[in-house]
């Protein structure tokens, strides 16, 4: 399983804002020339972050955006769901893990699995804590 760009770059831009944000609004050309992410593409994606309560917009001078709630109680599950990326490892799996075929698929149990473990695993990890170790890599 790989995904998209869009859950990547989301995350990467999410850790930057809360980097760099101090209580004042981050602008988000600054994210993307940062992180070497198209401006276009990441105000697309902000778009979708704001739209999925994630962060919240300020216009005018000196604005861009912050963070919509404390970065411990925004999962990374939560970031990639409101760009709209699936975390079903197969395609025949809509978002809830159920299968057309799952009477005929041997298998089933095994993808299933593996999308819960996916994203428990996600789940497990919050913007603070990436944030965190994103510290530690530029201010050793």
């Amino acid at each position: 399983m790989r995904l998209s760009t869009k859950a990547q770059y989301a995350v990467r831009a999410m850790v930057s804002l809360n980097l760099y944000a101090d209580g004042s609004p981050v602008s988000i050309k600054d994210i993307a020339a940062r992180e070497e992410i198209s401006l276009t593409y990441l105000e697309q994606l902000f778009v979708k972050l704001r739209r999925g309560k994630i962060v919240s917009s300020v216009r005018g001078p000196g604005g861009g955006y912050l963070l919509a709630r404390p970065a411990g109680e925004i999962r990374v599950d939560q970031i990639i769901d409101s760009v709209e990326e699936t975390l079903v490892p197969v395609s025949c799996m809509d978002e809830d893990g159920t299968c057309a075929c799952t009477d005929q698929c041997v298998t089933h149990s095994v993808w299933q699995g593996l999308g819960e473990r996916i994203r428990n695993f996600l789940a497990s990890i919050t913007l603070d804590d990436l944030t965190k170790e994103a510290e530690h890599k530029i201010r050793p």
